[in-house]
């Protein structure tokens, strides 16, 4: 099982350029973003909750400061600094030159995309705890990130463009499930840029969040098919 965050560093910080737009039919897809690939040094730097959540924060909102990130995880300025610092040590983050004073630093998250195999660790019983712990809080983000959408009050437009669906009548072999992410992902990289290409698309644009979650599933005994079944919500 693979998990990739192609978020990171995704916002711009203060006054960078913005990505050249990409027409999502093109048939070149964009330059590839560097990906960070997370080996045990790595995992075990991040796998905490609070240094997850501050990573989350800056990667998905921008620069902040530990007095920021303090107030708006409800957490002591103190142990966030620490946590900041260690994020740093193991490069997921990196100060703001030229922005703050010595007393209020400011941090943005690395632009890089993380991706962390559990095969790499399937024999390294000393990385079982972090790896649960970092497993446990990307789902758990995944989560939180569609049930805040569904709690929030959007314009009808953005609600019926929204959506969470589900295929479960899919029958593939490794090989054809690992081709399937791929195509998907491809057609995600598509469409970055796609709202900058006028004026107008870009003053409507919102941040939006892909979420795929793609797995097999173990047959029940006795168990009949049931047909092909498609579950799409509109929130």
């Amino acid at each position: 099982m693979s998990y990739d965050d192609a978020s990171a560093g995704d916002r711009p910080a203060d006054g960078d350029a913005s990505e050249p737009p990409v027409s999502p039919a093109s048939q070149t897809s964009p330059a590839p973003r560097p990906t960070r690939r997370m080996d045990a040094r790595s995992l075990r730097g991040l796998a905490h909750p609070l240094r997850m959540r501050i990573l989350e924060l800056l990667t998905l909102d921008g620069p902040d400061t530990a007095t920021g990130l303090s107030r708006r995880l409800g957490e002591n300025t103190g142990t966030v600094s620490w946590h900041l610092r260690h994020l740093a040590d193991h490069d997921f983050i990196e100060e703001e030159t030229g922005r703050g004073t010595r007393r209020e630093r400011w941090w943005r998250a690395v632009a890089v995309s993380r991706r962390l195999d559990t095969t790499d660790f399937r024999d390294d019983p000393d990385v079982r705890g972090p790896l649960s712990v970092y497993v446990h809080e990307i789902v758990q983000q995944h989560f939180n990130r569609v049930v805040d959408y569904l709690a929030e009050d959007w314009a009808p437009e953005w609600r019926d463009a929204g959506a969470v669906a589900q295929w479960h009548d899919l029958a593939l072999t490794p090989d054809q499930l690992a081709a399937l992410n791929e195509e998907l992902a491809l057609v995600v990289e598509r469409y970055r840029g796609v709202a900058t290409e006028t004026e107008e698309g870009a003053a409507a644009a919102q941040p939006v969040i892909v979420q795929l979650q793609s797995f097999p599933r173990r047959h029940r005994a006795g168990r009949a098919d049931q047909g092909s079944h498609t579950d799409r919500t509109t929130p």
